[in-house]
């Protein structure tokens, strides 16, 4: 399990990496309510939430130990 670095929350990486469908131009969709994710510094990083993943994005050095 990953740890979300904003809130801290354990997060199952293989629900938030999982496909639940396609957009209707045929790119994979994610469900966010399962976790979400972004790559930072060659690591991936893992996510309750947007909310926490914005806060990240925003300043991700503040939460990188």
């Amino acid at each position: 399990m990953a740890k979300d670095p904003v809130c801290g929350m354990e997060i199952d990486e293989a629900s938030a990496r999982a496909e639940t469908g396609q957009t209707r131009h045929g790119a994979a969709e994610v469900d966010p309510t399962k976790g979400t994710r972004t790559f930072h510094a060659g690591k991936w990083y893992y996510f309750c939430g947007i909310d926490c993943r914005n806060k990240f994005v925003a300043s991700p050095d503040s939460y990188i130990e």
